[in-house]
């Protein structure tokens, strides 16, 4: 998965867990957001991604073959949200990825990278929307390819604009080894509200055959050294969607799933990507399970 901040989308549903996915970087083969969010399969939707901001950067939004930021036509997705947004969905903005133009040289950067965030994708005001006027719902922190310095007044600027009305909310995709290289001192600060950590390309602590060991010991580890709402399993959607850790599905719900959903804060699993979902068919095999 590529570093960057991330829209994220919320339904409401009574089932104990949720299924995450990631939607933007599958081009027409995943689908429009609307299918996705029509599918029934997901509670979290999370836009991938925006590459480029921070250091005096003009912030980029990529999202694949979907439309161009440059051109004006990411404001088609206007109206794409707004509907899931009467669904009860939450649609939040993913940044950072494994690859990028993304850093933060000063804590001053980072309150700039925020005021950005809040007023071209979140509830303030920008004669530059790359979305129109769709409002999102809060930042997804997917750091992978920097340091990580500065990361934890992102965080901090960006839940103070929470005062101006409108909760925004944090999450974040940390790698399974904990702590986590690029993200530990952001999510010390205990103010996340979800994160859906990858256990995937990381096998001393992704599931391996025949053992689920190394991933429950990592999760128990997470679960309890972080302070968030709720923790999310994040699994590739099939064999292709990573080098490593993909879990069968009759794995996933007759081993790896029994063994943590009765933890506290389970809060379901999440999915790379849509287009490996909609190849693999993975959640909606599961999703009676999760």
């Amino acid at each position: 998965m590529a570093t960057n901040l991330l829209l994220l989308a919320l339904i409401a549903d009574s089932y104990a867990g949720s299924i995450v996915v990631y939607w933007g970087q599958g081009g027409n083969d995943e689908g429009t957001l609307t299918d996705t969010c029509a599918s029934g399969l997901y509670s979290y939707v999370n836009l991938a991604f925006l590459t480029t901001f921070g250091n005096g950067q003009t912030p980029v939004l990529n999202l694949a073959g979907h439309c161009d930021p440059k051109a004006g036509t990411c404001s088609s997705l206007t109206s794409d949200i707004q509907n899931d947004r009467i669904e009860e969905f939450q649609i939040y903005l993913l940044g950072g990825g494994g690859s990028g133009s993304y850093s933060l040289s000063s804590a001053d950067d980072a309150q700039n990278v925020a005021k950005y965030l809040w007023d071209n994708f979140l509830g303030g005001s920008s004669s530059s929307r790359p979305l129109g006027d769709a409002v999102l719902d809060g930042i997804d922190f997917d750091i992978e390819a920097t340091n990580g310095d500065f990361f934890d007044d992102l965080a901090e600027y960006l839940a103070q604009f929470s005062s101006q009305g409108k909760k925004v909310y944090l999450t974040a995709a940390p790698q399974c080894p904990y702590p986590d290289a690029h993200l530990n001192t952001a999510l010390q600060t205990g103010i996340f509200d979800y994160v859906w950590i990858q256990f995937y390309n990381n096998p001393p602590c992704q599931y391996s055959p025949g053992s689920i060991d190394n991933l429950t010991g990592a999760w128990s580890t997470w679960i309890s050294s972080v302070t968030a709402t709720k923790f999310f399993l994040g699994l590739p959607a099939s064999p292709d969607a990573a080098g490593s850790g993909y879990i069968p599905p009759d794995v996933l719900t007759s081993q790896v799933l029994p063994a943590i959903e009765g933890t506290a804060k389970y809060g379901g699993i999440m999915m790379w990507s849509r287009y490996y979902d909609v190849v693999n068919n993975y959640s909606a095999t599961v999703k009676s399970s999760v």
